[in-house]
């Protein structure tokens, strides 16, 4: 019995997105339905396929669950499957990205008649705005998702991932919609009907990088492969033996980092404390700290790093996740079967601990029903049908209070997104140690001119917030702490493992003061790892998730995004993580510790490879920014400089309106071309065509061009291009803000809506300590006297103390005794 186990799912149509989004809810114990036409879901026939003819990418999308055939030329087909809907608790739609042959449905009629159906409707643009009618595809989406054009050599072409990344996000959010909805249910009865848009979803990567830009003024561009505005360095190395992912983030770190390899001299120049310098001179640097690092291997340096606290981690090969004992341990890599071939695929990596997920499972052949493990009560169903008008008037997670220990961008993400849900959050810093996405320069200059209060980074993950500040290391500070923890219903917190146990703010203490708490654990190894006590960063999390192997030409170096994303992908995994455990606490009276690893949460994204590697034994293929189906496929200069153009053909008939467009009507008729595998062995010629083309095009024109013949294009856009999408701004996705030491400032909204607008955003991100006399007084009752006591003793504040006040006041306690 999982924790959704009293829900029925209903997915039709195809996409990604909804499909994985039905694969998580299936991981918790719903039944899930998937319904496809006789000759299946498109996606059965996505590359790359096992020896058994098997498609990789279905299998992982869709392990646990049951499959529905309904012919949509049968009379009866629109009847049956309006039944099908009026039994069921959750619908996922993906119609909109592919109807894979689905009948007709009236679903505003149905949902009228079942006002506690839960809906999800998912699509490439969001249903409305200047791409609603576009092609698309992953790489398409990302492209103007801001994803791709930073990537790469910097004379380019800009490089990109396999095509498994936006169905993966954009899943992600779908299942938080979807569990935030059951939640909700649970407490008012009534379904709630939102509509997922997959590019807002992947722009969700990037989304402080355009704030932060509008700031500082910066102009990111490619500076090389594995090179990154705003961190240096922060990428992948040769070593004696294997290849070693660096990120040193911190004036700390830096130092550490040339100590280690005996170059102090460079450590201690001021001159390079902070990367925004380092990155003025990333070839001398290079020159000297490169052939240091092939002096010693990958796992030599790793223990070094470790030693140090640096956030240093060795790139294993796709061979080495399959044979880690740990992650099999943990569930991160599961069994599955489809057919007769068994195969090891990427788990559910929302660890929860009293209630876990499903560990692997069968993916079903055409029409196959599964035993599930769901009770699918029909009374519930029944009962909620009876219920009135839809609740969408109150935030699903009104109600609901979260403790936030969280700091940087994973951990604050996730208490984000429970926020923008009706969460009331409150984010706990104190003025010695604050939130390290404030900026981690602690000199008098920058406190004493409030330049913490100007981070963008952290202004945009900590709206819809409650701030206080607590110092946890004084007795009193960690006290007040438990007082707020003993009424709260979620804690998260994404430090090292060992720093909240050891203030006394562990889940085996806080469980005796709160059995229903929930509490989340966002560590980058796991709690129970053997690398516990690696310090990681988002970088960190991707190089060690094997996902740069796959990404980059077949004679190239493993290929890293210019966002250190798994940060990003560690937030929606988490939040995801802790709606489950809120359905199960609500339920059942119980909460539960949950056990995040962020690296893991990294591997769904190599799924493909990972499952195709452990059926024939062989590395991954490479591909570069072609594609294993479909052809062509690539990023394309246009005219202008640093100007380009994503374009995918995905059919035998846009190849024909490609061809058509660049000039070349002879392909168009050519017989001999109509399949990609065809057309792969003249990639070359077909590549220097398009070119040809797109070169003497503005890269809207040309995309404008190939999108009225209907070929999937997109514009690499650099993620300060998106303020200005046309859009994004027909559909209100970025909202205006007022905020103290900032003013006025753009916010981006999430992907997921009720409606034809975004949930507005209630408050800005509070300033350091903002809200402590609201909490501690309105709250926990505390008097001014009692507040001013914790005042003058530095337990909390307003100010950020700097260096020499730091010092003072360590001296200050020091003489105290």
């Amino acid at each position: 019995m999982g924790v959704l186990s009293d829900f029925r799912v209903l997915e039709i149509g195809s996409s990604a997105a909804t499909s994985y989004c039905g694969r998580l809810l299936a991981d918790f114990g719903a039944d899930v339905q998937k319904l496809e036409p006789p000759a299946g879901d498109p996606l059965r026939n996505s590359a790359p396929f096992t020896p058994g003819g098997h498609s990789a990418w279905f299998a992982f999308l869709n392990f646990n669950k049951s499959s529905i055939i309904i012919d949509a030329n049968e009379l009866d087909a629109t009847e049956r499957l309006t039944a099908l809907i009026e039994d069921c608790d959750i619908l996922v739609d993906g119609r909109d990205v592919d109807p894979a042959g689905c009948p007709p449905i009236d679903v505003v009629g149905i949902r009228q008649r079942c006002p506690g159906l839960i809906y999800l409707s998912a699509s490439w643009f969001g249903g409305k705005g200047p791409y609603a009618g576009y092609a698309a595809t992953d790489s398409t989406v990302r492209a103007l998702a801001g994803l791709v054009k930073l990537v790469g050599p910097a004379e380019g072409p800009p490089s990109h991932a396999p095509d498994f990344q936006t169905g993966i996000l954009a899943g992600l959010w779908g299942f938080i919609a979807a569990a935030s909805s059951a939640f909700a249910r649970m407490q008012r009865g009534s379904g709630r009907s939102w509509s997922l848009s997959i590019l807002e979803s992947s722009v969700a990567l990037c989304d402080y990088v355009m704030f932060e830009q509008v700031l500082t003024g910066d102009m990111m561009r490619r500076i090389g492969n594995n090179r990154f505005w705003p961190t240096f360095p922060a990428g992948i190395y040769e070593t004696k033996n294997g290849l070693l992912g660096v990120t040193t983030g911190t004036p700390a770190q830096w130092r550490a980092f040339c100590d280690m390899l005996g170059l102090s001299e460079l450590g201690d120049d001021l001159g390079l404390a902070h990367s925004a310098d380092r990155l003025r001179h990333v070839e001398r640097l290079e020159r000297q700290f490169v052939p240091l690092l092939r002096t010693r291997t990958a796992q030599d340096w790793f223990a070094e790093g470790l030693k140090r606290k640096i956030p240093i981690v060795p790139v294993p090969e796709i061979a080495d996740l399959l044979e880690d004992p740990e992650k099999r341990k943990r569930g991160a890599i599961v069994p599955i079967l489809f057919g007769r071939e068994e195969a090891l695929a990427p788990g559910s990596m929302q660890r929860l601990t009293l209630t876990p997920p499903r560990r692997g499972g069968r993916v079903p052949a055409c029409g196959e029903q599964q035993d599930t493990p769901s009770s699918c009560k029909r009374l519930s169903r029944m009962a909620s049908a009876l219920v009135g008008p839809s609740g969408s008037d109150t935030l699903p997670l009104q109600g609901i209070r979260v403790i936030d220990f969280s700091m940087g961008w994973a951990g604050p993400l996730c208490t984000r997104i429970l926020a923008d849900l009706g969460a009331d959050v409150i984010k706990i810093e104190a003025i010695q140690y604050p939130d390290w996405w404030r900026g981690v320069d602690r000199r008098s200059v920058y406190v004493d001119a409030h330049m913490y209060e100007k981070a963008p980074v952290f202004c945009v993950m900590n709206r819809n917030k409650r701030g206080i500040t607590l110092d946890l290391t004084r007795s009193e500070g960690c006290a007040l702490a438990k007082r707020l923890l003993a009424g709260a219903d979620i804690v998260v917190d994404n430090y090292s493992v060992d720093v909240l146990p050891k203030l006394g703010l562990g889940y085996d203490l806080l469980r005796t003061l709160n059995p229903r708490l929930v509490m989340m654990s966002m560590s980058g190894f796991g709690t129970d790892s053997a690398h516990r006590n690696c310090r990681a960063y988002g970088s960190t999390l991707e190089q060690g998730s094997g996902l740069p192997r796959v990404v980059g030409k077949s004679d190239g170096p493993p290929v890293m995004s210019h966002i250190a994303f798994g940060d990003a992908v560690g937030g929606l995994n988490g939040c995801a993580a802790v709606l489950v455990a809120l359905v199960h606490a609500r339920t059942n009276g119980e909460g539960q510790f949950i056990d995040l690893a962020q690296i893991e949460c990294m591997m769904p994204f190599a799924a493909p490879w990972i499952i195709v590697q452990s059926t024939s034994r062989k590395p991954p293929r490479k591909y570069g920014n072609r594609h294993p189906q479909f052809v062509p496929h690539g990023c394309f200069r246009c005219a202008g400089e640093d100007n380009w153009i994503m374009i995918a053909v995905t059919s035998a008939d846009m190849w024909q309106n490609l061809a058509v467009v660049i000039g070349r009507p002879d392909w168009a008729i050519d017989a001999s071309l109509m399949s990609a595998e065809a057309r792969r062995d003249i990639e070359d010629v077909i590549e220097a065509s398009i070119e040809a083309w797109t070169s003497t095009r503005d890269a809207d024109q040309a995309m404008a061009e190939l999108q009225a013949a209907n070929v999937a294009a997109g514009v690499a856009r650099l993620p300060i291009d998106l303020l200005k999408d046309r859009h994004l701004r027909s559909r209100a996705f970025m909202q205006e803000v007022e905020r103290a030491f900032v003013g006025l400032h753009p916010q981006p909204s999430m992907p997921i809506r009720e409606g034809e607008r975004p949930y507005p955003i209630r408050a800005a991100a509070p300033t350091l300590g903002e809200h402590n006399r609201e909490i501690l007084s309105g709250l926990l009752g505390l008097s001014d006297a009692e507040i001013a006591q914790l005042t003058s003793a530095g337990i909390i504040g307003t100010k950020m103390l700097s260096e020499d006040d730091l010092a003072r006041t360590k001296r200050k306690r020091s003489a105290s005794g």
